[in-house]
């Protein structure tokens, strides 16, 4: 079930780089942004419930969608780059294992703890 799992968030990830190839912005811009919303692990320097919080509104792939087609909306190319980075950057999370955090602690992920 990982294997497939991982395949389900490698396809999404080439979904965000379609996608991001569809906008008019160089690709550096891509390489350079994406792994900006792990910015938001530093929540996990004050408490646990606010470093999930945090973490999690970074990578949620729903509000990520939710910023894309308000920018697609709204016709502003800077909205849609913001949801297709939170989009591919969390699939890529998820490859790896990492998932939406639980109060508990980082390791604690909606897709089993890290490291078992």
């Amino acid at each position: 079930m990982k294997i497939t799992l991982a395949l389900e968030e490698f396809a999404m990830l080439m979904l965000g780089i379609f996608v991001f190839s569809r906008l008019d912005f160089a690709w550096w811009w891509f390489l350079v942004l994406f792994f900006t919303p792990d910015f938001g692990m530093l929540g996990y320097l004050f408490n646990n419930r606010i470093s999930a919080f945090i973490y999690n509104l970074f990578h949620h792939k729903g509000l990520a969608i939710l910023i894309w087609f308000l920018g697609f909306y709204v016709q502003s190319e800077v909205f849609q780059l913001i949801g297709v980075i939170l989009f591919s950057h969390a699939a890529f999370d998820r490859i790896l294992g990492y998932g939406l955090k639980y109060e508990k602690g980082f390791k604690f992920t909606h897709l089993g703890e890290i490291g078992n």
